[in-house]
């Protein structure tokens, strides 16, 4: 009999008694995904190395206590809204929606209590060839005071020997606005190194970039081409090599900080890969999202201790969240996120995890 790819075990206890999951799912050699239902969250991320060995690439906590006490979206599922919509405020068939404010003057990635707060239920678990958990979080009417309820179902899957899938489907009762995404912070020397990303090499499959405001709003016009500019990631770059430069943009996002914009059509496509110097780790980001936020970890500022107990410093980590345009519900320019009865959001995303070979 066939050793078992998934085990689930009880990470931690909400204040009000509720228990917080956890799902291991495992792929070939070492490789592991590490799944709690607190905020359905990537909570641990096991890649191998060049050299033979395996380490865990996300930022996190060991314990449950550490991610309850800040929130700081570490491997979090994010919604209703990911990123950034302007003053909290949109307009759907003629009605002024008034969101809360939670990042100096605008919602961010769903408000005072969004999806990464939320304890999500175990709907299913697949201890077949592609060991997958799926798990799902009904947002009632009015919540954050997004209308509509919003019936969401995610699923981790291992689909590869070092590779993890993650699908997302979202289904509304009424008009609404949707955008989910995955918030990890990776790094690929291991989420312990204590080494900067700054040298990691990253491509970007995108020719546009999103100017924003000193708050981080996309400014006015279309999108801004890459070429010539500290944002042109089409050949592999150091993330760091240009960060520093006098740039209204860098500026503006203290670094990166930025939604890159994506062909895509719906379908599935390479949209990032990133690469360790030392371990020689390789990952690639397939995704059917029009974006990709590309975050070095700028807001990162060592008031938190992360796994090992070590501080999470700036550019500790990069984000590479695929999801639709920042405040797109006021941009009718932008990809549309509304979400009608009938409907389904749907979200494809895979990490797919290798080594350097040359």
């Amino acid at each position: 009999m066939a050793a078992s790819k998934i085990t689930k075990d009880i990470f931690g206890t909400l204040p009000d008694g509720r228990k917080v999951e956890r799902i291991v799912l495992r792929g070939e050699g070492d490789f592991e995904a590490r799944i709690i239902t607190h905020g359905a969250v990537i909570q641990a991320l096991i890649a191998p190395d060049a050299k033979g060995g395996h380490d865990d690439v996300v930022l996190g906590h060991d314990a449950f206590a550490g991610y309850l006490a800040e929130r700081k979206f570490l491997g979090a599922t994010v919604g209703r809204y990911a990123n950034r919509i302007a003053k909290g405020q949109f307009s759907l068939d003629g009605e002024t929606v008034q969101l809360p404010v939670n990042n100096g003057p605008n919602a961010l990635h769903g408000g005072l209590d969004g999806f990464d707060r939320k304890l999500w239920q175990i709907a299913e678990i697949d201890d077949g060839a592609e060991p997958a958990v799926t798990l799902t979080y009904v947002s009632p009417h009015g919540e954050e005071n997004y209308p509509g309820q919003l019936d969401v179902r995610l699923t981790y899957r291992v689909t590869g020997p070092t590779e993890l899938s993650l699908s997302m489907e979202a289904r509304t009762d009424r008009p609404t606005i949707v955008n989910l995404t995955n918030h990890s912070f990776f790094n690929l020397e291991g989420a312990t190194s204590g080494t900067p990303i700054l040298d990691h090499r990253l491509t970007v499959a995108a020719e546009h970039f999103l100017a924003i405001d000193p708050t981080a709003i996309p400014l006015p016009g279309p999108p801004r081409a890459v070429a010539g500019t500290p944002f042109d990631f089409r050949e592999p770059r150091q993330v760091g090599e240009r960060i520093r430069q006098s740039d209204e943009q860098l500026q503006s996002g203290r670094g990166y900080d930025h939604t890159y914009c994506l062909a895509r059509d719906g379908k599935l496509a390479l949209a990032a890969r990133l690469e360790a110097p030392r371990s020689g780790r390789v990952m690639e980001l397939f995704t059917d999202q029009p974006g990709v936020q590309v975050y070095s970890g700028n807001y990162l500022d060592g008031t938190i201790s992360g796994k090992g107990g070590k501080l999470i410093r700036q550019s500790d980590a990069m984000c590479l969240e695929p999801h639709i345009w920042p405040d797109a519900p006021n941009r009718p320019d932008f990809p549309s996120p509304r979400l009608d009865p009938g409907g389904a959001y749907r979200h494809h995303t895979v990490y797919r995890f290798g080594v350097r070979t040359s």
